[in-house]
């Protein structure tokens, strides 16, 4: 403090001779870890304390959903490559029956009819199961 202020990270690099961003980082290096649990603030409309874990948290059950995803992506994997490109143009790339068609060269009918086939045996595996 010899200038009446505390030394900049600028300073202290110039000093040292080290990297501005090494500086920065060994600094916030000191900085105290929070516990996810520890409390962060009070919420105004309920004038409850807030954790990290709280605001991290959905409402929804993440287990549950991770779950779902993994058995749809697992019977995705398991069909044959004409129908997962259909259920993938279909659910994930939301195209129509009518565009799906036009893509793969069949009428529209007969991706409705392929689509309620391997849905149907997608549900099975899962009833199954």
């Amino acid at each position: 403090m010899e200038k009446g202020r505390e030394i900049t990270i600028k300073e202290i690099s110039e000093e040292l001779k080290i990297p501005k961003e090494d500086i920065a980082m060994a600094l916030e290096a000191s900085n105290s870890v929070s516990s996810i649990e520890e409390a962060t603030y009070s919420d105004n409309k309920t004038d409850k304390t807030v954790s990290l874990l709280d605001k991290l948290s959905s409402k929804k059950d993440e287990a549950t959903m991770i779950t779902n995803k993994l058995t749809v992506k697992k019977l995705i994997e398991d069909l044959n490559e004409k129908d997962r490109e259909i259920i993938l143009l279909r659910f994930y790339r939301e195209k129509t029956q009518t565009q799906v068609s036009k893509i793969l060269g069949i009428s529209q009918v007969q991706v409705s009819r392929i689509e309620r086939k391997i849905l149907d045996r997608m549900k099975n595996s899962l009833l199954k199961a």
